[in-house]
């Protein structure tokens, strides 16, 4: 019985490679946040989710805002409220003008919820880069945008 060797696969093009060091860099990134938002009993959706409420106060945003807002999409943005508003993190109001629409707004308890992680994240975010100078940060973070198809900021 003879084993055939594999060829050699051919060598990553460029952007092969870039799409996957930007995935597994992510991935590291963000499963440091995760263990560091699992601490307040929250899914990373559910974190982000929060901020995007917390951002948009006093106004409240409709569901496809804040789907529009996500990091990573979530199909069933629907029933991601729904669980959050039982926790009591969100709550939801039809707009009497237009009965169609329903803003969703942060609770006094989605923000208790939130505030204790605002120094930890930022502190996990400053050690996670603390390797790279502020205008490689900077330079990275515009190219990252451009990649995503947006001007920088």
């Amino acid at each position: 019985m003879s084993f055939a060797r594999k060829p050699p696969a051919p060598p990553a093009l460029p952007g092969e490679r870039l799409f996957l060091a930007l995935l597994k860099a992510a991935d590291a990134l963000g499963q440091q946040a995760e263990q560091l938002i699992k601490s307040a009993s929250l899914t990373g959706t559910q974190y982000n989710v929060l901020r995007i409420l917390r951002g948009a106060q006093p106004g409240g945003l409709a569901c496809r805002a804040i789907g529009d807002r996500m990091i990573s999409h979530d199909p069933d943005m629907t029933r991601l409220l729904d669980r959050m508003e039982k926790r009591g993190l969100i709550r939801r109001e039809r707009q009497k003008d237009d009965r169609r629409v329903v803003k969703t707004h942060i609770t006094s308890k989605g923000l208790e919820v939130l505030k204790p992680l605002d120094q930890p994240m930022r502190e996990l975010h400053k050690r996670q880069f603390r390797h790279m100078p502020a205008t490689r940060l900077k330079n990275l973070a515009e190219l990252l945008e451009e990649i995503r198809g947006r001007k920088p900021q």
